[in-house]
């Protein structure tokens, strides 16, 4: 179980204002699997092949075009160091957790991106997360680093660093949410440290909950809820999941919250929600079964 004390670091590396505890924040959340673990290996390892990134393009000299830096950081990450997307495994949860993504050399989207994103800070060279639908990206922002306008460079380090055009974009789209999904430019939304931090964990809620490996789940919940404790959709998660594994106390607190949060004035949402009301009431139902129980146990 995740302590307090993890949460609080947690916390703080996702709030503060240095992208440095981007990685922090994610060795963080592998301690739903891990229990205990030193974050310290994992960002050596990471500061290794920051050291390896910088010696890269001091080579390239100051005049490096971002397509050669980002060409460089490919080479050093995908070529020399093996690291690459994890066709077979994806459902494995190893894939999302950051040490081992290092240790493994392979991951999800989101997680590859979080390593890149990371290498290449400390390189110096700053790039940008992007919430595309399905697969996580990368981008190199349009102003270059001497202000000059080279268009922006999309990356998929779940491709080896591939650079993506519109048409590839519309691709993955199709893959990942469904042949009639229609591309649109406004799906490449800059995600900051907040968003990423929230996909990786609702990716976990997902996955765990697909294995019905109810208590990691619940982890990743509890995560969710300290970084946004009025996140009704959480809450309602979290009591569900702690209904499961029999944590009734649990359950009915979480759920009278979702219940209080998402209700006007003590009433449900309107009739024309039809599927918030809907939910509502099967939530109600929870409630009161939930209630009956404990008061039993009294």
């Amino acid at each position: 179980m995740i302590d307090d004390a993890t949460i609080g670091t947690f916390l703080s590396a996702a709030a503060s204002d240095d992208e440095g505890d981007l990685a922090l924040a994610a060795l963080l959340i592998a301690r739903i699997e891990h229990h205990g673990l030193d974050p310290g290996p994992s960002r050596a390892e990471l500061e290794r092949l920051g050291a390896l990134a910088t010696a890269s393009l001091s080579r390239l000299g100051t005049d490096a075009s971002p397509r050669g830096q980002v060409e460089a950081l490919n080479a050093l990450l995908f070529e020399q160091e093996g690291f690459c997307g994890s066709e077979r495994a994806y459902e494995d949860p190893r894939n999302s957790f950051i040490n081992d993504v290092l240790d493994r050399r392979t991951g999800l989207p989101i997680a590859l991106s979080v390593v890149y994103l990371d290498v290449a800070r400390r390189a110096g060279v700053r790039l940008e997360g992007v919430n595309f639908p399905g697969h996580f990206l990368v981008r190199y922002p349009r102003k270059g680093r001497h202000g000059e306008d080279p268009g922006e460079l999309l990356i998929d380090p779940f491709g080896g660093g591939a650079l993506l055009t519109d048409t590839d974009c519309r691709q993955l789209l199709r893959k990942h949410v469904g042949e009639e999904a229609a591309f649109d430019r406004r799906m490449l939304v800059t995600a900051g440290k907040h968003d990423i931090l929230v996909r990786m964990l609702v990716n976990l809620k997902r996955l765990y909950v697909s294995m019905r490996s109810f208590p990691q789940a619940r982890e990743a919940v509890n995560l969710l809820v300290a970084m946004n404790p009025l996140a009704a959709d959480e809450l309602r998660d979290r009591g569900l999941l702690a209904y499961h594994i029999g944590e009734h106390l649990a359950a009915l607190r979480d759920l009278e919250a979702y219940l209080r949060i998402t209700s006007r004035a003590g009433h449900p949402p309107e009739p024309a929600d039809e599927d918030s009301r809907s939910e509502y009431q099967q939530v109600w139902e929870h409630v009161k079964t939930l209630r009956r129980r404990i008061a039993s146990f009294n």
